[in-house]
């Protein structure tokens, strides 16, 4: 057990005195000890400041140049992209809305009026958000204006968290690959746009599109039971009204 003695004790008997010689000289070893070690750091300081100094500068001119970076380079560049990109999605919007869709896609990607497109936003102003979601609207023009490769290029290259565009995104590179006759691929993607999200758009939406692909695929029982997901988990959506009818022709194939 140890002990504490008072301030001012003299030790008495001949274990005593030896006892407080070695703790003497074990508390003398660690200020040598703590000694030799604040000399080496001194010296290892000494030999290498201009080193040190150095990597402080260097981390401090990282940390302020990707601050630098956000606030002078990075947010006016983004400000710019979306000014630019103003005229080519509301081109895009009334391509969705109205009549002539075909010139007005092919307005939206290339521009028009002296004003940007989407490929031009892409190009100017990569790695901006707005230069990410032109991908969407190009992927998705193209999908309209019926060139399916350039829809899967361009698709493939938007990403995003959001509820909506992330979920519809994929499933447009489905309906790309169901036109170019790669069913298998269609519904990959069908499924992954289903399973994105849980909502009552897009994942019902997706679910009977992989229904139906994989009944044309040969694969009732996975149909049936996305038909099924429908009909028990999203009985009030649009694919809902008519999800009984092929529930019927999934459960006699997959009977068969």
């Amino acid at each position: 057990m140890a002990t504490y003695n008072k301030r001012g004790y003299k030790p008495k008997t001949k274990e005593e005195k030896q006892t407080n010689i070695e703790e003497e000289s074990t508390t003398a070893e660690v200020f040598n000890t703590l000694d030799e070690t604040a000399s080496k750091t001194e010296d290892f300081v000494a030999k290498n400041q201009k080193y040190i100094f150095i990597i402080i500068g260097l981390v401090a001119v990282i940390v302020l140049g990707s601050l630098g970076y956000k606030e002078f380079i990075s947010k006016p560049k983004q400000t710019a992209a979306m000014n630019d990109m103003f005229q080519a999605q509301k081109y895009f919007d009334q391509a969705v809305t109205g009549v002539k869709k075909d010139s007005l896609y092919n307005l939206a990607l290339n521009g028009g009026e002296g004003k940007f497109g989407m490929l031009d936003i892409i190009e100017e102003y990569s790695g901006t958000p707005s230069a990410n979601l032109a991908n969407y609207y190009a992927g998705t023009a193209y999908l309209r204006l019926k060139d399916y490769k350039n829809a899967v290029a361009y698709l493939s290259d938007f990403k995003s968290d959001d509820e909506i565009l992330a979920p519809l995104a994929k499933g447009n590179i489905g309906d790309a690959f169901v036109q170019l006759n790669q069913k298998e691929d269609a519904l990959g993607y069908y499924e992954e746009a289903a399973n994105m999200r849980d909502n009552a758009y897009t994942t019902p939406m997706y679910l009977f599109k992989a229904g139906t692909i994989a009944l044309d695929l040969g694969k009732p029982s996975k149909a049936l039971d996305y038909f099924k997901r429908i009909k028990n988990d999203y009985s009030n959506s649009a694919e809902a009204n008519q999800v009984d009818v092929f529930i019927g022709k999934a459960q006699v194939l997959a009977n068969k």
